[in-house]
Order: C-alpha cells, then structure tokens, then sequence
C-alpha cells in the first residue's frame, strides 16, 4: 500500500509541474522534493524522467477515456454522443489536477516526433490519444449518420482542438459548451431536444 501510495504522490508531483510550468524545466529534484521522496525513491518508481511522463500520461490517458465513456454512456443519442467528448472535457478538467490545457498537446509542443529517431515512450502515447481519439469519434459518428463520418470526425476534431487551445488562452470563458454549440452548427444537427 505504502508503495502505491508512494508512486501516486509522484505520480501527482510530476503532472502539476509538467503542466503547469513545462516538461523540459522541471527537474526530477524539484518533482521529489514536491512529492516528498528521494531522487532515488523518484528514480526506482519510475527508471527515469522519460519514464515518469510516460506514467503521467498513461494515467492521464486512462482517465480521460474513462471520462468520456461515462458522458457517451449518458448521452440520449447518436448525435449527443459524438458531442459527448465536449462535456467529457469539462468534467475531465473538473475531476483532474489543474493545467495550463492539454496534457497531450503540451508534451507534443515540448518534444515533437521526430523520424528515424529512437522510440520515445512520451511521443507513442500522444500518438495513442491522438489515435484512440479519432477511432473513437469515427464510431460514434458512424452510428450518427453513415453517410458523414469523415466529415463528422474532422469538423469534431478540429473544433475539440481549438477548445484545447482556448483553455491555453483562457478565453472564452466556457470553451467545452462553446465548442459543442460550433460543432452542432456546423454540422446541422440544430439544438438539442
């Protein structure tokens, strides 16, 4: 249990310094010392600093899909359901530690994919969200309407990145239910009943 518990506190340390201040100037020492362990503790919990964003996203990614599973499950339609994703952010945000915006995003900011170069756990889990994201929105939109599910998925897509981004800016002030008013609209699916 201690070690659990232990791992969680770094775990916690870690995804409120990455993203609130940056992955690349957050030190393993400042994420001990916030978690209350040793660099070393840090170290054989995690193997490394790669290995302890790797975690954080893991984790992250986990939750977030498990959010958002729960919104689709409550949504009444198949047009409410793809834009459950919406609500899935407001309420992911609301349950999760603070950031400045998207986990995901942030790490794909700070340590872009490079071809040819060697496997980087961080970056084959932004592709994973990115992955998991659009596969998921292809389901969802197939059962809205068949004919549209490109079309779906990318005004979706493009709106809920735009949501992402104006959590980084901080305005509008209710960017989630912005972003499901634009989707609605530009997809022609009028208000909800």
């Amino acid at each position: 249990m201690a070690k659990e518990q232990t791992r969680t506190r770094i775990l916690d340390a870690a995804e409120s310094l990455f993203f609130t201040e940056g992955i690349a100037v957050t030190g393993v020492d400042r994420v001990a010392s916030q978690a209350g362990v040793s660099v070393v503790t840090l170290y054989a919990h995690m193997g490394s600093k790669d290995g302890l964003l790797a975690q954080v996203l893991r984790r992250r990614l986990d939750d977030w899909q498990s959010v958002w599973q729960e919104r689709v499950d409550a949504a009444p339609g198949p047009q409410e359901r793809v834009l459950a994703v919406f609500d899935a952010l407001t309420a992911y945000r609301d349950r999760s530690s603070p950031s400045q915006w998207c986990s995901f995003l942030a790490t794909a900011s700070e340590r872009p994919a490079t071809p040819g170069e060697e496997a980087d756990p961080a970056v084959d889990l932004v592709a994973a969200d990115t992955a998991g994201l659009v596969t998921r929105l292809r389901e969802l939109a197939a059962e809205a309407d068949p004919e549209r599910v490109e079309e779906i998925v990318d005004t979706v897509l493009l709106v809920y990145n735009g949501v992402l981004a104006s959590l980084l800016r901080g305005a509008p002030q209710d960017p989630a239910r912005v972003g499901a008013e634009v989707a609605r609209s530009a997809l022609g699916w009028g208000r909800p009943v």
